[in-house]
């Protein structure tokens, strides 16, 4: 059985939707000066480093393990960039799709346990939106029924329900269409309400 650490959050979440478009087309001037000169790629690892380091540690238990993935995430990027597109979102979207995999993978090889950062507000919202609110008195069984989902499903409910981020955003990182990700929250969702639901019977 996969080892999952709970933790309550303890850092800011940056959404990369707090862009302006001014601030998209300036990254995108940083990032042709990088295409260009490597040594340019400096302005993008200072931009981003924070928030992306930020996004792996969430997840994991050793902080140690973090640096070493956000620096395997920025090697990466830097290696690939000639692969960037702009497709109208802020750069950090596809920062953070590195970033998710090189976080698999770290899961994969046993170089850290998986964490997951939940507060009450997250598991209240989760409890709306599974519009059950006989649900509400048993947060403790829903944060325990959230650690049984597969890795995937569980990204999308931290990234939804307690990082906060938008489903265009979401969508921007797993690389699926908006409507997508909406439809699979959903079915989340109702997978995670049979689990609550078979938790409360065997609670009795």
């Amino acid at each position: 059985m996969r080892s999952v650490t709970i933790k309550p959050p303890n850092m800011e979440v940056v959404s990369k939707y707090h862009a302006t478009n001014e601030d998209m087309l300036h990254e995108q001037v940083l990032v042709e000066n990088a295409r260009k000169d490597p040594e340019q790629f400096k302005a993008l690892y200072n931009k981003y480093y924070e928030r992306i380091f930020l996004f792996v540690w969430q997840r994991c238990d050793d902080k140690e393990v973090a640096f070493d993935v956000t620096s395997q995430v920025f090697l990466k990027a830097m290696m690939n960039l000639y692969k960037y597109e702009f497709k109208g979102v802020p750069f950090a979207s596809w920062l953070y799709r590195i970033a998710k995999s090189e976080v698999y993978t770290a899961f994969r090889q046993q170089q850290a346990k998986r964490t997951v950062n939940i507060d009450t507000a997250g598991l209240s919202d989760m409890c709306d939106d599974i519009e059950e609110d006989k649900y509400a008195p048993y947060i403790d069984i829903l944060k325990e029924s959230v650690t049984e989902l597969e890795e995937e499903d569980m990204q999308f409910i931290e990234m939804r329900f307690f990082e906060k981020r938008a489903f265009k955003e979401i969508a921007d990182i797993f690389g699926i269409t908006e409507n997508n990700a909406k439809v699979k929250t959903y079915r989340i969702l109702e997978k995670l309400k049979k689990i609550l639901i078979e938790k409360k019977k065997n609670k009795k």
